[in-house]
């Protein structure tokens, strides 16, 4: 199925926010988390390349989309450069569990729809750090691995 929408800004990338105090996210100890590259690198066009690619093959309807866009959840996305894993990380926004206690937007009535925004923002946050690692950055990991590490 194609989503055909128009294509969002990318979100700025806030650098006061530490990657590690996302549950799903660990790096390196690093500060340097690379935002301010990353971000002029998605507005050069990994983020638009990236959009297209997904939207034409994600499951998630245009009503979806249009709650995504009026909760402003993509603006939510954060991107940063894991030098200890040689790769881009991200943390991906999403309805909570609690979408109905909390009444976060009057047009989500079921857990499906809940489901498919969360898997689609998930699956396109992946998809931009792949557009960025495989064609948009040129720097070389800095980390070096500890020269007394065991061997097995």
């Amino acid at each position: 199925m194609t989503l055909d929408v128009e294509t969002p800004s990318p979100p700025t990338l806030k650098s006061a926010v530490d990657p590690n105090e996302y549950d799903d996210t660990t790096v390196s100890a690093d500060d340097d988390y690379r935002r301010g590259q990353l971000s002029t690198l998605l507005r050069e066009g990994a983020w638009e390349e990236a959009f297209e690619m997904w939207a034409e093959e994600t499951s998630m309807t245009e009503d979806e989309w249009r709650i995504v866009t009026e909760l402003d959840l993509v603006s939510q996305f954060d991107f940063f450069w894991d030098d200890f894993a040689d790769r881009v990380g991200y943390h991906a926004p999403g309805i909570p569990e609690d979408w109905k206690v909390r009444e976060v937007h009057p047009d989500l009535a079921s857990w499906k729809e809940v489901s498919s925004i969360n898997a689609g923002l998930t699956e396109f946050g992946q998809l931009v750090c792949e557009v960025l690692k495989d064609d948009y950055i040129t720097w070389e990991s800095e980390y070096d691995a500890p020269d007394d590490l065991p061997e097995f």
